[in-house]
């Protein structure tokens, strides 16, 4: 059965979503479709809470673009699951962020792991998804001073250090997988796994497969009272 998934990109940064939708295709089932979504207006980085503001009008934005052309379900694709209450409430489909899918991985594969994400401001993020999960008794943060501006173009030169902070993580806070703690690193999960020799974990395919597998059950969002479609989907004048 053919299916759509749109990997939204909370900021209007085009040449990273295309380079996560194409790191994730190899996570994608055949016949699942995956298409790309970025914001027209909107912050081009996700480094505050001021942009994740931003970045969650630009995830409704492209939803409900989605909703418009038969999208079946959506992965958010941004580290701290930017807007992903909101386009449940809209979806029609599943909406799976990156930061839950990678811990909720992590958690099957390893008793600790730990996160490398950047910049540094931006750990709160992590440790707000790790606290929603119930995972924080499994898992540290740990972060590296890159802004995510550096790597939209590609984050191979950014190796070197995230392998250090990750090789830190194994020796000090006993972790046996690392979670990539940004939707930019997705071309280090290679590398990062010969150098290292644990599991590595990339959000986006990680929730690409998990919205894969939830549309192949016929499963979606309950409507019974959290997630129930709000009674104004447009904002007022």
């Amino acid at each position: 059965m053919s299916r759509t998934i749109m990997v939204v990109n909370p900021n209007t940064t085009r040449t990273m979503t295309d380079a996560v939708v194409a790191a994730a295709r190899t996570a994608a089932t055949p016949g699942t479709t995956l298409v790309g979504g970025t914001p027209t207006v909107g912050t081009a980085s996700v480094e505050s809470h001021v942009d994740e503001v931003w970045g969650a009008v630009g995830v409704l934005e492209q939803v409900r673009v989605g909703e418009q052309s038969g999208v079946d379900g959506y992965v958010i694709a941004c580290f701290g699951d930017t807007g992903v209450q909101a386009a449940r409430e809209l979806a029609r489909g599943p909406v799976v962020g990156m930061t839950e899918a990678a811990l909720f991985t992590a958690a099957l594969v390893a008793a600790r792991f730990t996160i490398v994400t950047l910049p540094r401001r931006t750990r709160e993020m992590s440790d707000r998804v790790l606290r929603d999960t119930g995972l924080s008794h499994r898992c540290t943060v740990r972060a590296i001073d890159v802004p995510v501006a550096d790597i939209a173009e590609g984050a191979l030169h950014e190796l070197d250090a995230v392998a250090a902070e990750a090789s830190l993580a194994i020796a000090q806070d006993a972790a046996e997988a690392l979670v990539l703690g940004c939707a930019g690193l997705a071309d280090l999960v290679g590398p990062l796994r010969e150098r290292l020799g644990v599991p590595v974990i990339e959000g986006v395919a990680a929730a690409v497969a998990m919205v894969d597998g939830l549309l192949a059950q016929g499963v979606t969002t309950s409507r019974a009272g959290t997630y129930a479609a709000p009674d104004r989907r447009e904002p007022s004048a």
